[in-house]
This record gives C-alpha cells, structure tokens and sequence, in this order.
C-alpha cells in the first residue's frame, strides 16, 4: 500500500469486482435492498434516497425499480461505469465525487441516505470519518434516515478469522489474510489471487468502530439512532454480530 497515495483511489476496481463476485449476487442485491425498502417503509413513492458511495450500483438501481427517487455517488469511476451501464433514467442518477464534500446543492435533499456493504472508515483519520456522517446530515431532510450497514468492531474480534480463501466462477483462488490494530481500530487485509489471468497481490484497511463509538460520532452530528440490528437479520444486534445495521434519523 503506497504511502502517498490512498489505497481507496484505486482499489475499487475490475479486480475489486472479481475478488468479491460470490457475494455480488442478483439474489442477495434483491434480499438486502427488500430489508432497505422494510426500514425505509413510513416513505412514499418518490422519495428521495442518496446511496453512497453506491459502488457498481447494485443496490441503487434496485431502489429506483422500487419506486424511489435515487442519486448514486462513488468515488471510484470504474464501479460508475458498470453501474450506468446497468441503466439510468429519471429517478436514478449517478455522480462522481467523494463522500467527505457532496456536492453543494445536495443540501437536505434527501429522505434518507443509505451507507451500505462496509462503506466506511476508508480514510486515513477518524475526523475524516466524522466529516463523511456530517455530510450525510446535511444532505437529509429534518427527519430524514440514515441506514448504517457495515462490520461491528464487538463482533469481529469476538470471532476474529484471520485468514479465508475461496475460488470465482473462472477458477481464480482468492485468499485474504487479515491482521487488526486495536489502537487505529483498523483492520488489514492483504489478498493475494492466482488464476487463468495469472496472480497477484495488494492491500486494504478499514477502520472498525463499535455500535456505541459509532452512535456517539452520529449524535454529535445531529443523528440520532433508534435501531441497531444483527446485520440485515430483524434480530436486536448483540456483541458477538460480525455485522450492523443502524438506522439514525436527522434531528
């Protein structure tokens, strides 16, 4: 990982897309975006929903089939790419920009803004991370919703598995080893392939955070959370859950 240059700028990519395509899945993109649109039940028909950073655009242009009104933003343009080629229109738009400074005009646009697929802690600061919730603030509407999907630091460690492999459709072995720094709070993984098209290797880090860190940096932004669930289960989240679901409202 080079020094000077943000693993982020680069990572989401062909390779990005390959390394997680078992989990890319019609099936599951339609269960997660059936348990978004559960959450997000009290907005009517074209309301307006921020994904972000929305990647390939797989949960986006499920929303705008759902009848919402949807802005995608990533910073990557590769997963832009792939997102509009799977189709754009009147209610579904994509834009490129990072998720620290959305654009200006963005101000309480929004019905909700949904954070999805551990999308954050990328950046190398927590007052990154803080600006990223306070961004999200400002582009909701007063009583908007905020739902929070990503790796719960409790979970992880108490479950910690620091090595996994599996294998894509075209035969390529990926494998990921994974070490965590619990003074950063971030967590590092190293993936390494083989395959038809030869082998490789890179890396990328995340920074974990706890359901009560992350509720307090929300609240100090004006979010407020009233539900935290085992992953995208219905289940109360608990401390041994690998993953959360948060859902804050804008005050």
């Amino acid at each position: 990982m080079s020094k000077t240059t943000p693993w982020w700028t680069t990572h989401f990519d062909a390779r990005y897309l390959h390394e997680y395509e078992p989990l890319f899945t019609l099936t599951r993109d339609r269960e997660e975006v059936a348990r978004v649109v559960e959450l997000l039940g009290e907005l009517p028909t074209g309301s307006r929903v921020l994904d972000c950073p929305c990647g390939q655009g797989r949960h986006a242009h499920l929303l705008a089939e759902a009848g919402f009104d949807v802005d995608g933003l990533d910073y990557s343009r590769d997963l832009l790419d792939v997102a509009r080629r799977r189709g754009t229109g009147r209610t579904l738009r994509y834009t490129q920009g990072d998720m620290r400074k959305l654009p200006a005009r963005w101000t309480e646009r929004f019905d909700a803004v949904v954070n999805l697929f551990t999308s954050f802690g990328f950046f190398d600061t927590p007052a990154d991370d803080r600006r990223v919730l306070a961004e999200f603030a400002r582009v909701l509407k007063p009583g908007g919703l905020l739902l929070w999907h990503g790796g719960s630091r409790d979970g992880v460690m108490a479950k910690f598995l620091g090595r996994d492999w599996w294998s894509t459709a075209d035969g390529t072995m990926f494998g990921q080893e994974r070490s965590f720094d619990p003074l950063s709070g971030f967590l590092h993984i190293r993936s390494t392939w083989r395959g038809p098209e030869g082998e490789g290797e890179r890396e990328h880090r995340i920074r974990l955070y706890s359901a009560s860190h992350l509720a307090e940096r929300l609240a100090e932004v004006g979010l407020i959370v009233e539900a935290a669930y085992d992953g995208w289960t219905e289940r109360p989240l608990h401390r041994r859950a690998g993953e959360m679901l948060l859902v804050a409202r804008k005050d």
